[in-house]
């Protein structure tokens, strides 16, 4: 695919900030687990400053996919987020998952958490992505239908394209597993996360992993999209993971470092799909 610039690939940096709330939507009593609760806390008091100083450092503009929640707990964080010159995807309310929820469950979802931004920023996202990417039939219909430009949900390919919706167009940004920091790094006992107690992963191996990666989405020229979230991946030593990462993939050459709106604004104007 030709990138803008004629760059040899694109790459988008998501962070998905959940905060307490994926605590929560794994198990409500968490309300009552004080230490389960701080994982989640540690992500935006510690973890998001270091992401976003790191951000800056390399120059690097990211998608924030946000519950309307996390919005409304930290509405000085979001507006720092923005100040920045980051964008805010939406992520849900309280973290549902889409998936268990009816058409009409989802739409009330949608018009809950889309407002509580809205109230801080004063306009409403663009992008959305389902908490760990869990859909219906039905929810990519109501995301164009409520007004959002492109998803950010599927592993159906490695190049983003269009969906060809009843009510309308809705570009794809496809994610996967693989370069996604919480599967690599969230570990708690009770409630058990992961279920059947895998360990936290060698940070040198995680790494190594999203390196590979990258050589083989630079080499044809694809669209590289990095998940993570604070609680994860913004620790002193994982921190240092993400900058040799981008100290790699600048060794390269230059990609595109895009957002999830830039990469939809480039897909939709020049109707590129591979």
């Amino acid at each position: 695919m030709r990138w803008k610039n004629n760059s040899s690939c694109v790459v988008m940096i998501s962070v998905n900030l959940d905060a307490e709330f994926f605590w929560l939507s794994l198990s409500p009593d968490c309300i009552n687990r004080p230490k389960t609760m701080s994982m989640g806390q540690y992500g935006m008091l510690r973890g998001l400053p270091r992401i976003l100083d790191l951000f800056d450092k390399y120059n690097i503009k990211a998608t924030f996919f946000t519950p309307g929640k996390v919005a409304e707990k930290y509405p000085e964080d979001i507006k720092e987020i923005v100040k920045r010159g980051h964008e805010i995807g939406f992520h849900g309310y309280e973290h549902e998952n889409f998936a268990l929820m009816t058409k009409d469950e989802q739409k009330e979802v949608f018009k809950k958490g889309m407002e509580s931004i809205k109230n801080i920023l004063g306009d409403y996202p663009k992008g959305f992505r389902a908490p760990e990417g869990e859909l219906t039939k039905e929810t990519l219909e109501l995301v164009k239908e409520n007004g959002f430009t492109y998803s950010s949900n599927l592993s159906n390919d490695d190049c983003p394209y269009i969906h060809k919706l009843f009510n309308g167009n809705l570009v794809e940004i496809p994610i996967h597993w693989a370069l996604f920091d919480f599967p690599y790094f969230a570990f708690n006992y009770r409630p058990a996360f992961p279920k059947g107690q895998g360990r936290i992963s060698n940070y040198t191996q995680v790494l190594n992993n999203w390196k590979n990666e990258y050589i083989g989405y630079h080499k044809e020229g694809l669209c590289y999209v990095l998940q993570l979230d604070p609680q994860t991946i913004g620790t002193p030593g994982r921190i240092g993971i993400l900058e040799e990462l981008f100290e790699f993939i600048l060794s390269k050459d230059t990609p595109w470092f895009a957002t999830g709106s830039e990469i939809e604004k480039y897909i939709t104007e020049n109707n590129s799909e591979k």
